[in-house]
């Protein structure tokens, strides 16, 4: 007996804020939807009704106010939407508290999406993976960046390098789906790190032709990111190497998630390229 279909999930990107994503999921051609990280609610108000949609479900990686402070009034709208988020005193207006190998299941999607706790960014943030007709999509928020990653604010880089591992370690054909358009200024300083680096070359021309041309650089595969982003890449000596000039001597690069290149590297492009 074969295995059943995959939903159609189509994922449509809404931007928000200075240069925020909010996700607006849809599973074929069902009048339901769920959004992430909702920023502000009036621009995933706006799709709803411009789509006859109903909001069902909001799912949230972390308590920044760029990523929450929709929530309120999308559920004033929709007061029997599901809103789902890590445990956090400092995240209000949950309806349900998930952390790690949580599954949660969206009205309207007929998808389940499991929950990946993944600290650094923040010491509670969490990720959604979960199924599209071909790949695996995942809600990364601010801890996996197109090309980069997140500050470290109340987690640390130990936590923020580990979680990056573990994704890393996703299959390469799963889309990251980031909440911020960050992809040209991390290439930016993925040329300070690795110049060399053919794969980074050819990303930054394509993601140059996107934006010049309106369209968002958002998702990109993890075989991409593997192949360009810096924070994935501390096992490359030329990775290694820049992060030990920055230093100034010589850093562990044991296996995964090799602290002291990640930290070198992260603390790099605080000082000295943001």
């Amino acid at each position: 007996m074969s295995e059943p279909s995959r939903p159609r999930l189509a994922i449509t990107p809404i931007p928000a804020l200075d240069d925020n994503y909010i996700w607006l999921l849809q599973a074929d051609d069902r009048r339901q939807a769920a959004c992430v990280d909702p920023g502000e609610a009036e621009p995933v108000l706006a799709v709803l009704a411009a789509r006859g949609l109903e909001l069902t479900a909001i799912l949230i990686t972390h308590h920044h106010p760029d990523h929450t402070a929709g929530i309120a009034e999308l559920v004033a709208a929709y007061p029997d939407a599901l809103v789902c988020g890590p445990r956090d005193r400092r995240l209000k207006g949950l309806t349900r508290v998930v952390g790690e190998g949580d599954e949660v299941a969206v009205p309207g999607l007929a998808a389940g999406f499991r929950v990946f706790e993944v600290p650094g960014h923040t010491a509670s943030h969490i990720a959604y993976l979960g199924p599209t007709p071909d790949d695996d999509a995942l809600f990364c928020g601010d801890t996996l960046f197109t090309a980069g990653c997140g500050r470290v604010f109340d987690g640390t880089c130990a936590q923020l390098a580990a979680s990056l591992a573990r994704l890393a370690a996703l299959p390469p054909t799963t889309l990251c789906y980031c909440a911020h358009e960050y992809t040209l200024a991390n290439l930016g300083f993925a040329a300070w790190v690795e110049p060399d680096n053919p794969a980074r070359a050819a990303r930054q021309a394509d993601a140059e032709r996107r934006r010049a041309a309106g369209e968002p650089t958002v998702p990109a595969t993890l075989a991409l990111e593997l192949a360009t982003n810096p924070f994935l890449r501390t096992g490359e000596p030329a990775v290694r190497a820049a992060a030990e000039r920055f230093a100034g001597q010589p850093l562990d690069a044991s296996p995964p998630p090799r602290i002291e290149v990640f930290t070198a590297l992260r603390r790099w492009k605080d000082t000295e390229y943001d």
